[in-house]
């Protein structure tokens, strides 16, 4: 923002209520082939954490976890404390940031297609590899492989659909990524569920079985169109114009046509075991169902609404989980049954917390408040330090258990007290704005108004 990056200048006067055009079954159709690239993100999520968990994976790949794990008095929170299992989660996640940063200049230069085209064929390629291998050597470098997919396929598909969607839906449309990731995660869990008792080999069919997305999402990607914004970014105006007429449905454009090409001035101004399972397959199901929920009043409500209200229920829900195991879980015995249950019950209040709240709205504020010229590294800053942090904590999550103990859901839950005060005091709302229009937000916003150059003013 300082230095002229959201300047309100570059996009004229507010003109959204000139806007004209339709939800077409173009854009329905283009948003849902792209939105499936959501469901790797997921799949890899809910499949990872079940084959980890699966004993013919461990014995092969990681004995020494297994024997941990066969050790009835191995203590509850250190039997997958493992540095070569944390690397075999987490070196996705750091292909995946380095990716996101590659991604952006392609993603400007070449359309948002082709990074979801380049982003299909890595993870296939991973897929096969994980699938296929026999050492730990040939498994990390698939992880690899995914994590590559998904920095491409994260990067693009949010721009992708925030610019297909009219103003109006954006929200609710670009939640089918959401959508498609928690159902990614939710179809991981049911894989892992029905493969666990497939031996020797059923691990291979859940890590292969992520080729399927990632299929559908390179021949999708293949006949997708490109958005009006990347055409025109890239100097195609008529183009961009012609598709911007075909996906809104009329003729009458000239108003998010003259907002998309004044964007441009930006150029000139140089910018374990069953009980696991179950639980993933539950958790899987609540988040499916509670992105409905965003999807179906993050129009209505507003983007700050759904981030503070998840916010707080999730907060509560990692204290009441941190009381329950501080006070019932020993190191060496298992919680009660009751007690399991509620866990599992809260746990579900914190996902669908989570499902209408941050999981989405993660995706959708960045992709949407950025203007043209820094759109795409934009939001490869966003999937860059997403991945980021879930490498950290994914390479530091089981030292940290085995360390804190129950102590690690109040770590968290610290962190979702800083992250909720800072969207009451410094996010705008961005319900209704128009996405060529998001300088008009900051310059009105309390804080960000003091930030913007004065001549913006």
């Amino acid at each position: 923002m300082a230095g002229g990056g959201f300047t309100t200048d570059a996009v004229g006067n507010e003109r959204a209520d000139q806007y004209k055009g339709r939800v077409t079954p173009y854009v329905i159709i283009a948003c849902i082939v792209a939105a499936i690239g959501g469901s790797l993100f997921g799949y890899d999520v809910g499949i990872s954490g079940g084959v980890t968990s699966m004993d013919d994976f461990l014995e092969q790949f990681f004995p020494e976890v297994y024997m941990q794990k066969k050790h009835a008095h191995e203590n509850n929170y250190c039997k997958y404390d493992s540095q070569s299992l944390a690397a075999f989660t987490s070196s996705l996640y750091i292909a995946g940031l380095i990716a996101s940063l590659v991604a952006s200049p392609v993603t400007r230069k070449y359309g948002r297609r082709i990074s979801i085209i380049i982003g299909g064929v890595s993870f296939l390629i991973g897929s096969i590899m994980n699938a296929s291998a026999m050492n730990l050597t040939m498994l990390i470098l698939g992880r690899v492989m995914l994590g590559i997919g998904i920095g491409f396929g994260n990067q693009a598909i949010p721009l992708y659909l925030s610019e297909m969607a009219p103003t109006h839906l954006r929200g609710g449309l670009n939640m089918m990524f959401q959508v498609a990731t928690t159902l990614g995660i939710f179809s991981a869990n049911m894989v892992n569920f029905g493969t666990q008792n497939i031996r020797p080999w059923g691990w291979r069919l859940s890590l292969g079985l992520a080729g399927v997305p990632a299929l559908l999402m390179m021949i999708g990607g293949i006949f997708l169109p490109d958005t009006p914004n990347s055409l025109i970014e890239r100097g195609l105006k008529d183009k961009g114009r012609k598709l911007l007429e075909k996906i809104r449905g009329t003729s009458d454009v000239d108003a998010e046509f003259e907002d998309m090409v004044d964007a441009m001035l930006f150029q000139s101004m140089g910018f374990g075991g069953h009980a696991s399972l179950y639980s993933s397959a539950l958790t899987g199901g609540v988040l499916a169902c509670s992105t409905f929920l965003s999807i179906a009043t993050v129009d209505r409500l507003g983007r700050r609404v759904l981030l503070i209200s998840g916010g707080l229920q999730m907060i509560v829900c990692q204290i009441i989980v941190a009381i329950i195991l501080g006070l019932k879980l020993g190191e060496n015995q298992p919680l009660s049954r009751g007690y399991s249950i509620m866990v599992v019950i809260v746990i579900c209040l914190f996902v669908v917390a989570f499902g209408w709240s941050w999981g989405p709205l993660g995706w959708t504020i960045p992709s949407e408040i950025f203007p043209l010229e820094i759109r795409s590294a934009g939001q490869s800053i966003t999937v860059a330090v997403n991945l980021l942090f879930t490498f950290i904590i994914a390479q530091a999550f089981l030292g940290l258990l085995c360390a804190l103990k129950f102590g690690i859901f109040l770590f968290f839950a610290s962190w979702i007290v800083i992250m909720t005060v800072f969207v009451m005091l410094f996010l705008p709302e961005t319900k209704g704005i128009p996405i060529e229009e998001m300088a008009f937000m900051w310059k009105k916003h309390w804080f960000w108004k003091l930030i913007l150059p004065e001549h913006d003013l």
